[in-house]
């Protein structure tokens, strides 16, 4: 059984999880026998009241790192909150994200620029699905694999995933997606599992202490 905040990660996704450590609810022992379902109140609030304190500061902070806007990482950050566990959540994809995503993407003769980044030989076009994407044909002496990561690139015999067509039309080319790639923010889910857990303690605090009040009959009942 796990006691306190913790992270983990998989190839295509990073869960932490915020929980109280049993420790430092012991002061509020005596209270807790006397109002359970107030203790439980206190430790939902808390732990929901983090989770969108730390969407909001991973957004933040993974958009200034990565020169993606935020509308895009607040996408890949999704909060579950408090379960019957005493637990609550929160998802983040660390797939590679489409590079069309992390800003307004600029076509010019050389290619296609956004966010900083520069896509020579690129052309921003929807070829298939609902909107246009960054493409390249892999035979393009641009053509750089460490641009499109993870990209579902066109075979040429046809094996795997197929050909792409191009404008709806018979000519076919072997194309590939441009795309960011987010390995860096691994490392740092440690640091803000540990920052998380800080905070929840500080909520946490204040919670209590609403709910002691309450109690005591010190503030009018919500």
């Amino acid at each position: 059984m796990s006691v306190g905040s913790y992270y983990k990660q998989s190839a295509s996704q990073g869960m932490i999880t915020l929980q109280a450590n049993p420790e430092h609810l012991k002061t509020f022992q005596d209270f807790s026998v006397l109002a359970p379902k107030a203790i439980a109140a206190a430790q939902r609030r808390a732990i929901n009241k983090t989770l969108r304190w730390l969407r909001t500061h991973i957004a933040r902070a993974v958009s200034q790192k990565e020169r993606i806007v935020v509308t895009a990482v607040r996408q890949r950050l999704r909060a579950y909150p408090m379960s019957g566990k005493g637990q609550g959540k929160l998802w983040f994809g660390i797939n590679p994200i489409e590079a069309s995503r992390t800003g307004r993407p600029r076509q010019s003769r050389a290619g296609v620029s956004v966010a900083g980044r520069s896509y020579k030989g690129a052309f921003y076009k929807k070829v298939y699905g609902g909107q246009a994407d960054i493409w390249i044909r892999t035979a393009s002496k641009h053509f750089r694999a460490s641009d499109y990561p993870d990209s579902d690139v066109s075979m040429v015999d046809g094996v795997s995933t197929g050909w792409i067509s191009e404008g709806g039309n018979d000519s076919r080319f072997p194309l590939a997606k441009a795309k960011v790639s987010l390995e860096d923010v691994r490392p740092q889910f440690e640091s803000w599992t540990n920052r998380a857990h800080n905070r929840l303690l500080e909520v946490m605090q204040q919670e209590l202490n609403y709910e002691l009040q309450k109690y005591l009959g010190g503030i009018k009942r919500v």
